[in-house]
């Protein structure tokens, strides 16, 4: 089975990991391969954040996500943070994009400075380098100088900085609807069909149509 696009999704430990989930079942659903990877105090953020079983180890991250999200074969691996063999790696298997949501300011720190201490700063990296596409959204309130200047940094690099910043002209009335309008900014940047909310205007066009 052929897939649209590869990307990677890492999942830190910042508070807003239901980002990140939905961004995973999103990519699912539009028939795109995804990789993910979870630190983890992610996992402590997600036992902490949501209701949803915590995966104890990669092999679970996996299995689970797969089922949950109804992925195809081979649609969605999970790799560890020691896992040097899998193929973010390197430039050679390199994805389209890779999108770090939630990203912890000790996260942002560690791919501004090019660590490559384990597999996600590692990917970062690579998709650096390589000239792919790469979403970083911090989760931090208020941001301190040196939060911003590694934001920059990374900016200057070819990152796109993306603070999960809800809107609130749709009038959200769940959580959902507040989650379901970050991730849908997310999808447009990386160029992938969503249906989560309508573009700004679309309906006084549709009105005059």
């Amino acid at each position: 089975m052929s897939f649209d696009k590869t990307i990677t999704v890492a999942l830190t430990g910042a508070s807003g990991i239901q980002y990140g989930l939905r961004l995973i079942e999103c990519l699912v659903q539009a028939n795109c391969r995804v990789y993910v990877l979870m630190s983890k105090p992610a996992r402590v953020v997600m036992g902490m954040d949501t209701d949803q079983p915590v995966p104890a180890r990669t092999a679970d991250v996996q299995r689970d996500f797969s089922e949950r999200y109804g992925a195809a074969d081979a649609q969605l691996f999970a790799f560890g943070q020691e896992q040097w063999t899998a193929p973010i790696a390197s430039g050679s298997g390199a994805p389209d994009a890779m999108v770090i949501c939630p990203c912890t300011t000790g996260t942002l720190a560690a791919v501004a400075a090019g660590n490559c201490n384990n597999l996600l700063e590692r990917a970062a990296d690579v998709v650096l380098k390589e000239r792919r596409q790469l979403i970083i959204m911090p989760r931090e309130m208020p941001f301190s100088t040196i939060h911003l200047e590694n934001m920059l940094r990374l900016a200057t690099a070819g990152a796109l900085i993306m603070p999960p910043n809800p809107a609130f002209y749709n009038l959200p009335k769940t959580v959902d609807d507040i989650i379901n309008f970050v991730v849908a900014r997310v999808l447009e940047q990386l160029n992938v069909k969503q249906t989560l909310m309508p573009a700004w205007g679309a309906e006084i066009i549709s009105t005059d149509e």
